[in-house]
C-alpha cells in the first residue's frame, strides 16, 4: 500500500465492535485465560498483552502503523522523544563502552549524551555531519552506536547517510537516525542502509502539541548484524533476567524486542494509551500535512533569504544551500517545515523573536502552529559556546517551526519584526 494509505490503515484490525476508529484501551493490566495462558505469555510462548507498560492494545497499533510508514519490521512506543534515544543507547552500550554521536543534535541529546550518559560509565565521542570521514578515528572495538540526525535541529543540516552507513557497516556497528524533523513521509533512513530509526512523537507525529512521546524502529533484518557480533554479545548470550533467553535465536524484530521486555520492564518510560490514540490520529493526516508544511517552509526560506538583514538561512530546499544536493537525493519529495537564520546579534534576535505575533516563542516544533525560537538562550541554553559552534548554533540564530497557517500572513508577520 501508498503511504497516504498506510498512516489510515496499517496496523489495525477491528475487534469484535466493529469500530471504525481505533479505541482507546485505558487499562492498566488484562485478565488471563487461566495460570496457564499466564505462564505463556510470560515465557513467550504465546504472544500477547500483559501489562501495559509493556504494551497495550492502542499503542499496538501506534507501533505498527509508524513502523508500517518507515518501512521497518517492528516498532517500540515510548513515554519521551529522549527515553526513545536513551532506550536505543541502553539496549546495546554498558559501563566502558562508547558511543558516537553527531555534533549538530538537538539540545536534548547533547546534553544526554554528553553528561548525563557519562554517569552510566559510557564514553560520547563527536564528529561532525558535515564530515563522516571523521568516524573512522573515533571507532574502536568498544564503539556500540552512531547516533546522528536525519535533518539536524536546529542547524538545519542533512546527513550524508551513504558515507555514514558505509563506515557503520565496515566496523559492523549499528546506526541509530533521529528522523523527527524530516518524519518517514520525507525520509526512511532504515530503506538507506541504517539500523534504527526514533522519533520524538511529540512534533510532527501528533501535528497540535497535545501528546509527549516517542518511538524506536528497527530495520528488516537487523538480526543478520547483530548475531555472533562480539559488539553486542548481550543479544547472543542468556539473559538471566529472563529465563536464559537469547534475543538472537528469536524470530522476531529483536532490537525492539529487548527494549521492550527488557528496558521497558526495569525503567518504564512507556507511553499512555491515550497518548498513543493521539499520535494515530496525527499520523493518518501526516502525509498531507508534511507537504504544506514544506511547501510554506520553501516560501518563508526564500523570502528571508533576500532580506537584507539576515545574514544567512539555513533550509536544505534552497538552490543556494550547501545541503541542497543531498536534500535532493535523500528528501526528494520535501525537506519538513523546520528552517533557521541568522542576524547580526544575539540581541536582534531575541528582538526579533518578541517582535512576531502570529509565530509564537514555544520551545517545539511540527505544530500546526507556527514557532519561533532562540536556541542559544532556550534549547540549547547548557551547552558551552564551543558547544554552540560545534553544533552550528551563532547567537544571533532563529529557529522557525512553520507550521500551516498562510504563509503569507507568515511572512507579513516575520516582515514586522524585522523591521
Amino acid at each position: 500500500m501508498h503511504e497516504q494509505t498506510l498512516a489510515i490503515h496499517a496496523g489495525y484490525e477491528k475487534d469484535a465492535q466493529g469500530t471504525m476508529a481505533v479505541p482507546i484501551y485505558q487499562t492498566t493490566a488484562y485478565e488471563f485465560r487461566d495460570t496457564e495462558h499466564a505462564a505463556n505469555l510470560f515465557e513467550l510462548k504465546e504472544l500477547g498483552n500483559i501489562y501495559t507498560r509493556l504494551m497495550n492494545p492502542t499503542t499496538d497499533v501506534f507501533e505498527k502503523r509508524f513502523a508500517a510508514l518507515e518501512q521497518g519490521a517492528g516498532g517500540v512506543g515510548t513515554a519521551s522523544g529522549m527515553s526513545a534515544i536513551f532506550y536505543a543507547i541502553a539496549n546495546v552500550a554498558e559501563a566502558g563502552d562508547n558511543i558516537i554521536v553527531a555534533k549538530q543534535v538537538y539540545g536534548g541529546t547533547t546534553t544526554l549524551t554528553g553528561h548525563t550518559i557519562k554517569r552510566f560509565g559510557i564514553e560520547t565521542r563527536y564528529f561532525d555531519v558535515n564530515n563522516p570521514s571523521e568516524l573512522e578515528s573515533l571507532i574502536d572495538e568498544k564503539t556500540k552506536i552512531i547516533l546522528f540526525e536525519s535533518i539536524t535541529n536546529p542547524s538545519i543540516d542533512v546527513a550524508d547517510f551513504d558515507a555514514i552507513v558505509a563506515i557503520a557497516n565496515q566496523h559492523n556497528i549499528i546506526t541509530c537516525v533521529d528522523n523527527t524533523v524530516a518524519t518517514p513521509i520525507f525520509c526512511k533512513p532504515l530503506t538507506l542502509g541504517c539500523d534504527v530509526v526514533v522519533h520524538s512523537a511529540s512534533k510532527y507525529t501528533t501535528g497540535q502539541g497535545l501528546a509527549i512521546g516517542g518511538i524506536v524502529v528497527e530495520r528488516e533484518g537487523l538480526v543478520e548484524k547483530i548475531k555472533n557480533n562480539p559488539r553486542y554479545a548481550h543479544f547472543n548470550e542468556p539473559d538471566e533476567s529472563y529465563h536464559g533467553l537469547i534475543y538472537s535465536n528469536l524470530p522476531l524484530p529483536l532490537f525492539t524486542l529487548r527494549i521492550r521486555l527488557a528496558l521497558l520492564r526495569d525503567l518504564g518510560a512507556a507511553p499512555s494509551p491515550f497518548n498513543s490514540w493521539l499520535y494515530i490520529q496525527g499520523l493518518e493526516t501526516l502525509p498531507l500535512r508534511m507537504k504544506q508544511h514544506a511547501n510554506s517552509a520553501l516560501t518563508i526560506a526564500t523570502y528571508l533569504e533576500n532580506h537584507p538583514k539576515v545574514k544567512k538561512v539555513n533550509y536544505p530546499g534552497l538552490v543556494s544551500n550547501a545541503n541542497y544536493t543531498l536534500a535532493q537525493k535523500y528528501f526528494p519529495k520535501g525537506q519538513s517545515g523546520l528552517l533557521s537564520f541568522e542576524v547580526e546579534t544575539l540581541e536582534e534576535a531575541r528582538a526579533i523573536a518578541d517582535g512576531t505575533k502570529i509565530f509564537k516563542v514555544v520551545v517545539n516544533i511540527g505544530d500546526s502552529k507556527s514557532i519561533i525560537t532562540h536556541p542559544a538562550s532556550t534549547t540549547h541554553q547548557q551547552l558551552s559556546n564551543q558547544e554552540l559552534i560545534d553544533a552550528g548554533i551563532p547567537a544571533g540564530l532563529i529557529r522557525l517551526s512553520v507550521g500551516l497557517e498562510d504563509p503569507e500572513d507568515l511572512i507579513a508577520d516575520l516582515e514586522k519584526a524585522l523591521g
